[in-house]
Parts: C-alpha cells; sequence; structure tokens
C-alpha cells in the first residue's frame, strides 16, 4: 500500500515547510510541495497539523521479563506508539537482568512478537560480566548500560578498575546513571535518624542530593577522558552538572554527551506537596533553580537528547510511604504532548524538539535510515495536531500501570496518526493489531 500524506506542515532538520509526502512500502519515497495521486494511494490529509520523524526514546523500561505486574513490551510500546515514539532502547535492569548474550537474545524474541514500535536493547555492566561484555557483537546495540547508582533492580557497579575495563573493551557508547552511592546512603541514614519511617517526599531531593550527582558525573567524564571513549551520561537533574559538557563542535564530534528528561523538565522540587511519591524519581526531581539550568544547556546544545526514562510502577507501589514508594514513573505517552507545552510556553522551538527527540538519537547511537524525514530513509513519523486538545485522566491513559504524573493536565495538542516503518500503527485511538516493529540496525 502507498499513502501520500497532503498538506502537512513538516518539521525537520531545523525548517518548517508545507509539503506533501508519499510512503512507499516502508520508506519515504517522495517529500514534494504538491503529489499527484496515481488512484492507487490511501490519502490521508492532514492541513493544520505537524509532521515530524518518529521519536526515537533512548531509555524506557517495559519491566518485561520479570516485572511483568508493572508493564510489558506490548502494554508499554502501545502507549508508545500513540504517544508519537516509533523507536525505543530499553534499559537491562530486568528480572533475569541483560547482562548475558543469552538474555539480550531473548528479549529481542520477545520484541519481534510483542512490540509496536521499532526496539533495541541496552546490554548491563556489572561488576562480575566484564568476559560477557568482550564477547559481544556490539553492532547488534546501541550501548553498555552502567547504574554507577542504585535503583530498581539493584545493577549498582562501584568498581571503577572493571568501570576502565568496559570503557577500553566497548565498542559503542558507554551510558551510565550518575549517582554516587555512598553519598546517597549517607543522607538517607540522616533522614531515617531524623524521621524514621516518615520521610517526606519532598526530602528525596535531599537524599539523591546535587552533590551525589555531580561527584559521579565529574568522575565518570574523567574516566572517559583518560580512556577517550564514549560517554554518554542519562537524566541529568542539576544545573550544575550541565554545565559540565560542551557545546564547542557539532554532535557528530561529541565523545561525551548527555540527555535530560521530560519529568526534570516538566517539574520541580515545589511539586512533591501534591504529587508525592508520584515524581519521585531517580536521580530526583530537584529545585526550580535546576530545572531552569536545564533548559538553559538543552537549548544552548549542551544538553544533547530529551528522553522519557519511562519507569511504571502499580498504583500500589506509589502509594506507600517513601521508604517503601519505587522511583520511576510512566512518561511514554505524554512526552511529545508535553515538550509541545513547553514550545508553547516559549521555553524551546519545535525545531529543537525534534532534533533533541528525533535527530539526535539517529546521530548518538548511529542508527541506520530513522530519525528524520529524508527520501529513502524508513516511514517512521508523527501527525501532531495543534488544534485539538484533551486531559489526561485514568479514561485515557493506556500504560499498564494505570495512572500517569500528568493526570489532570490539559494537553494542547493530539497524536493523531504514528506509521512505523510505513503502517499506519496509530489513528485516532485505533491501532493496527497486526503490525510488529523492526529490530533497529546501526551503522
Amino acid at each position: 500500500m502507498k499513502t501520500i500524506i497532503k498538506n502537512a506542515i513538516i518539521v525537520n532538520e531545523g525548517k518548517i515547510i508545507e509539503s506533501d509526502l508519499l510512503i512507499s512500502n516502508n520508506i519515504i519515497q517522495e517529500i514534494s510541495n504538491k503529489i499527484i495521486p496515481s488512484g492507487e494511494e490511501n490519502i490521508i490529509d492532514i492541513k493544520g497539523s505537524y509532521l515530524i520523524p518518529g521519536l526515537i526514546d533512548d531509555q524506557v523500561h517495559f519491566r518485561e521479563p520479570g516485572l511483568t505486574h508493572k508493564g510489558t513490551i506490548y502494554s508499554e510500546s502501545k502507549a508508545a506508539v500513540a504517544g508519537g515514539i516509533t523507536s525505543f532502547f530499553e534499559m537491562p535492569n530486568t528480572n533475569p537482568q541483560t547482562i548475558t548474550i543469552q538474555e539480550l537474545k531473548n528479549k529481542f524474541d520477545l520484541a519481534s512478537k510483542n512490540s509496536f514500535s521499532n526496539y533495541s536493547f541496552m546490554f548491563g555492566g556489572t561488576n562480575k560480566n566484564l568476559d560477557e561484555i568482550k564477547k559481544l557483537d556490539f553492532s547488534e546495540i546501541p550501548a553498555i548500560k552502567l547504574f554507577l547508582g542504585s535503583s530498581t533492580g539493584n545493577m549498582l557497579i562501584d568498581d571503577y578498575k572493571i568501570i576502565e575495563e568496559i570503557f577500553n573493551c566497548s565498542k559503542v557508547p558507554v551510558v551510565v546513571h550518575s549517582e554516587d552511592e555512598q553519598i546517597i546512603q549517607n543522607n538517607l541514614e540522616k533522614y531515617k535518624n531524623e524521621f524514621e519511617d516518615q520521610i517526606p517526599f519532598d526530602y528525596h531531593s535531599k537524599i539523591r542530593s546535587e552533590e551525589s550527582c555531580l561527584k559521579s558525573t565529574k568522575r565518570i567524564i574523567k574516566l572517559a577522558e583518560k580512556t577517550n571513549s564514549r560517554l554518554h551520561v542519562f537524566h541529568l537533574s542539576t544545573k550544575s552538572e550541565s554545565e559540565l559538557f560542551s557545546n564547542n563542535e557539532p554532535l557528530e564530534n561529541k565523545k561525551i554527551t548527555c540527555e535530560v528528561c521530560i519529568h526534570h523538565l516538566s517539574f520541580n522540587d515545589d511539586d512533591y506537596k501534591t504529587k508525592k511519591g508520584f515524581i519521585k524519581w531517580n536521580p530526583s526531581v530537584k529545585r526550580k533553580q535546576d530545572q531552569l539550568g536545564l533548559w538553559k544547556s538543552l537549548n544552548d546544545d549542551r544538553i544533547d537528547v530529551v528522553a522519557t526514562d519511562h519507569a511504571p510502577h502499580t498504583l500500589e507501589e506509589k502509594n506507600n510511604n517513601y521508604l517503601n514508594c519505587p522511583s520511576g514513573g510512566p512518561m511514554v505517552q505524554h512526552s511529545l504532548n508535553a515538550m509541545f507545552e513547553h514550545y508553547l510556553n516559549k521555553r524551546i522551538s519545535l525545531e529543537k524538539i525534534v532534533e533533541k527527540m528525533c535527530h539526535n538519537p539517529a546521530i548518538l547511537f548511529r542508527i541506520k535510515n530513522r530519525g528524520y524525514i529524508r527520501k529513502n530513509y524508513f516511514a517512521d513519523l508523527v501527525v501532531l495536531n495543534p488544534n485539538k486538545s484533551y486531559t489526561v485522566d485514568k479514561s485515557n491513559i493506556l500504560y499498564k500501570c494505570g495512572w500517569s504524573p500528568f493526570e489532570g493536565t490539559k494537553f494542547n495538542s493530539v497524536v493523531s496518526h504514528t506509521f512505523v516503518n510505513g503502517n499506519l500503527v496509530y489513528n485516532d485511538g485505533e491501532f493496527d493489531e497486526s503490525f510488529r516493529g523492526s529490530k533497529i540496525l546501526f551503522k
């Protein structure tokens, strides 16, 4: 089937143009001011709506295998395509953990049968699996993931001799969750002594503190520079960290890069009063001045990527007291809508949103033929209608966990269509249940 998308407002490669677009098979065949139908095509007129490349989310936790009461590849990829995400990289802290080649193969098999979007998986590094890392086919994966601070799944790696060896042997970027574990544990003990088991949620930013992030990030940058390795730091949460990164060269030439997540751009520590455990993430949501500093560094290109760190937990789990409330929250369905609100509030341009959520992940991880609206690229495309609005509530949330930190928020845009490899997978609330995404290929 061929499809012509008519009257699109295309946001791509720093420009906004009005054009038609022809999809043939699974690729973009033509981009032109006026494409004349031959009579064989499916015609979709999106006049007044934006057409952007499918979002590439470089950090999600879809919880399968082993944690499927929270989410599955099927449920969370379905929510992802409804939010305009056409490709994702899933993290290794499942059960069992993705720290052996066999478990990596198992995940690829699960995704081939269940994922609505294109997929790949990061391989986890630990203090004990260096030999397994050395046997990897690095063309299969986007990156090696290291948890320098503990989080869901207990994959803490703290042996810096092993970390240095991983840098030296990896042929793909090493990506890190960067927090200093000793500082966190010292802070936690201090507030346990003060509050016992009733630590207020707004103390999360004091426990998972600026100091813990900054110390860890400085140290891992120094190691990457020593080994001349590719380092990508996930989910920055502090102004001071963001200032450690460079904007003095094109992204293609950077060896040390970083990202920020939707929640650190959208919330600050004032929001703990009302949202409590529902905005408890690792690293923590911090002060307003950190939120503003992250925005500045995103717009001046010190921060390279915007991602979600989508990490669902059940309502029952999130309603526990601080010590028993797990960190993380669902985000993939609402990330593009949230960023569009920031555009409306003049915090970022549409072109910059597309750069950070579509183009730059493709550059950083050398993804083959995705992330742009270009002739002969895969037709991963999203239609965003800025003329409709909706309010997030339990009736329209697609996550298996059934909740969102954005509940009650009115979004002034709607994802109306999502194409994955040229297939209309999501169409105004309806899904093509027969379709499955593809394994992402890397250059």
